[in-house]
């Protein structure tokens, strides 16, 4: 019983004693527990007041529209009830000086010593922006033979995708020349089309796994006849591109696995129905990088890879955004190429990154510079083609630079300032 009572008495005691210790304690108040982050507090309202180019709309007006009420009347609403602020607006001049506009507060009294400012840009509604490329002085070739047709371009012809790569890439190149026929094709393969020489030049084969064929002097000296073949062809386009320092780009697929001619081959066709065509199988590619780098034409088997899934590169996701081409950073690659480092070739530009398969490196889209002049650019995805990677691995190679222009003028930009303190600061 005894011990009972002591229990109760010790109880009482510690009841008593925190009682009297928390009549007499001084707590710290909430703001010091967890203080507000005024510049925090002051950037994320004027983010909030600029929703729908709110701020836009209003900072570029006369002091004494009524909308500055409104911006006021938001202003106090947005902010705790403790929360002290001023607001100004500045107009931003070609010198780099500002002078205020307008501004409002609601504090007479100041802000105290702890206060913290953040501050936006507001361009006006009739300032546009626009970026200029510098023009790349080489000649951009585009293969639109109406007498060709083309192969794992499903859902496009070759002169469908021509139009569209003229219209994306025109814009960097100072002149853009589209190869209407098998024949001109043929006057470009031999140094000059239509009194314009072809050295240093760019062509973009958009026939997929299939090139245009010229009649004539291609057709003969490019026909294999000890193998039924047209895959001496590829060789002659291989020796021009090395001869006249060009840079052939295949869109999609298996470079040079088809012939195209809709006249001589017009009774041959691809082994799937599309006629005016020949299959040269892999042996096409070798005989095109035989000639590339100027080897003896040997009648010899290439071969591609089939990593799957492949990544844009680091380097093509920099140049995405610097460009303003966003194709997708996933995509499935079953004729990608492991040349880099042979043929005298090396892959300066890589598009997507490469995949390494029971120790094979493999490549889906890149260009190769060989050391002896020309380039090849390779895209080795699964069809349908997109030609935007395309486009993009022309701009990495070439890299034209890009200059940014506006119709700003010295009073069509303010400079926003909130500038805020606490009640009772110091």
């Amino acid at each position: 019983m005894m011990r009972t009572v002591e229990a109760i008495l010790v109880i009482g005691i510690l009841g008593s004693a925190f009682l009297i210790g928390s009549f007499f304690a001084v707590l710290p108040s909430p703001r010091q527990i967890s203080s507000i982050n005024l510049q925090e507090l002051a950037f994320t309202t004027l983010q909030m007041l600029d929703q729908n180019n709110a701020l836009n709309q209003i900072v570029f007006k006369n002091n004494s529209d009524a909308s500055w009420g409104y911006l006021q009347a938001a202003l106090s609403a947005s902010l705790p009830p403790n929360v002290l602020y001023n607001f100004t607006v500045y107009n931003m001049t070609g010198t780099g000086q500002y002078t205020s506009l307008n501004s409002f507060s609601n504090t007479k009294t100041g802000l105290g010593t702890s206060s913290e400012t953040a501050s936006i840009i507001v361009p006006s509604s009739n300032v546009t922006f626009s970026f200029t490329p510098k023009k790349s002085q080489r000649t951009l070739y585009i293969l639109n033979c109406s007498d060709a047709n083309g192969w794992w371009i499903t859902g496009y012809t070759g002169q469908t995708l021509a139009a569209n790569l003229q219209n994306m890439l025109s814009p960097y190149f100072q002149t853009t020349v589209l190869v209407n026929n098998t024949q001109q094709l043929g006057l470009l393969l031999n140094g000059s089309l239509a009194g314009r020489s072809v050295t240093n030049s760019i062509v973009i084969n958009t026939f997929g796994e299939a090139v245009p064929m010229p009649a004539g002097y291609y057709s003969t000296k490019g026909y294999d006849s000890t193998h039924n073949s047209y895959a001496e062809y590829p060789y002659l386009v291989g020796k021009s591109v090395l001869k006249y320092n060009m840079t052939w780009v295949s869109v999609v697929g298996w470079p040079f696995y088809y012939v195209s001619n809709t006249v001589t081959l017009s009774r041959s066709q691809n082994t799937w129905g599309i006629y005016g065509m020949n299959c040269d199988s892999s042996y096409g590619l070798q005989a095109f990088l035989e000639g590339l780098n100027n080897e003896t034409y040997s009648y010899s088997t290439s071969t591609t890879g089939d990593p799957g899934l492949v990544n844009l590169s680091p380097s093509a996701l920099y140049y995405c955004n610097y460009y303003g081409i966003y194709p997708s950073p996933y995509q499935t690659s079953t004729r990608a190429l492991s040349i880099n480092n042979t043929f005298g070739l090396t892959a300066t530009s890589v598009v997507f990154s490469p995949v390494t398969v029971s120790g094979t490196e493999w490549i889906a889209a890149a260009t190769y510079k060989h050391t002896g002049g020309g380039a090849f650019t390779a895209i080795g995805l699964t069809r349908i083609p997109d030609i935007r990677i395309a486009a993009l691995a022309l701009l990495m190679y070439y890299h034209p630079a890009l200059y940014a222009t506006s119709s700003t003028s010295s009073s069509s930009t303010r400079l926003v300032a909130l500038q805020l303190g606490l009640q009772g600061g110091g």
